[in-house]
């Protein structure tokens, strides 16, 4: 290999990618996230730039699927880290939300609340296919192997991840993103252990209603399972709550869960609609 293809190779992604608040602004808390299947830290710099504006540090870690001991051994370092206040929400998009809805319900890890974004449900399905409309009927289970051509695969995957054309444009052009990811299965274990009936902390849930990946009906049985646990759904939203076109709006939910958290593991009302 020459200089100029070493020097073209891409940089590792990092393992662990950091927001911090503004210095005006004191630090309310902490979330640490874990990414979904084929991602990587720095696919949330949107929502970890704008959740620490408001005061939150964010650190997000690795894909579990890929080495779940590191990851675990990430999160039990960051909870550990004096420099990242109290309340600790766990946090989780995926097979990553999976992930920590098991270490928290085994008692591996402990945290003050968890934020779970397109839990999958056991039997996840796969993406729709290529021209088929998220929300629409579609064999989800076969979409992949519909197309030989692997941009058709492609698309099909990007369109279950996400419906905003930025995200879109930016996870076609990483060259750390895992393309296919979500082709592995999220191991049995880990929805097995995940009961959250066994979750004694608050539990925020996002979901979008046209998930296609991890449709809603299967997921609100999970839920309902918990004591304590809140699920908002995005209208017509796709699997990737935090980086899918209503962003602004699941950013917002998330910042409202996490004042009220602040103000008691009972999560008083702090806004009424009437």
């Amino acid at each position: 290999m020459t200089s100029a293809q070493l020097s073209s190779a891409p940089a590792p992604a990092p393992t662990i990618a950091a927001w911090d608040n503004p210095p005006a602004v004191a630090p309310r808390g902490t979330i640490i996230l874990v990414v979904g299947r084929g991602e990587h830290p720095g696919i949330y710099e949107r929502f970890g730039t704008r959740i620490a504006f408001d005061g939150y540090r964010v650190r997000v870690v690795g894909d579990p699927t890929l080495d779940a001991d590191a990851v675990t051994a990430d999160i039990q370092t960051l909870l550990s880290d004096p420099d990242l206040p109290a309340p600790h929400i766990l946090a989780g998009s995926d097979a990553g939300a999976a992930f920590v809805a098991a270490l928290a319900a085994t008692g591996a890890v402990r945290a003050d609340a968890l934020l779970l974004v397109g839990l999958p449900a056991a039997g996840d399905s796969r993406p729709a296919p290529a021209g088929t409309e998220a929300g629409a009927p579609g064999d989800a289970a076969g979409a992949l192997d519909a197309d030989a051509d692997g941009e058709g695969v492609w698309a099909a995957e990007l369109a279950a991840r996400t419906a905003c054309p930025t995200h879109q444009a930016r996870l076609s052009h990483d060259p750390h993103l895992r393309r296919g990811g979500l082709d592995t299965p999220v191991p049995s274990a880990w929805l097995a252990d995940g009961d959250l009936s066994r979750v004694n902390v608050p539990v925020l849930g996002l979901h979008g209603t046209a998930d296609l990946v991890s449709p809603l009906g299967p997921v609100r049985a999970r839920y309902a399972a918990a004591s304590r646990a809140e699920l908002v759904t995005i209208d017509g939203g796709r699997h990737d709550a935090l980086n899918d076109a209503t962003h602004r709006t699941a950013a917002a939910a998330v910042v409202l869960f996490l004042e009220r958290l602040r103000l008691g593991s009972d999560l008083p009302a702090i806004a009424h609609w009437s």
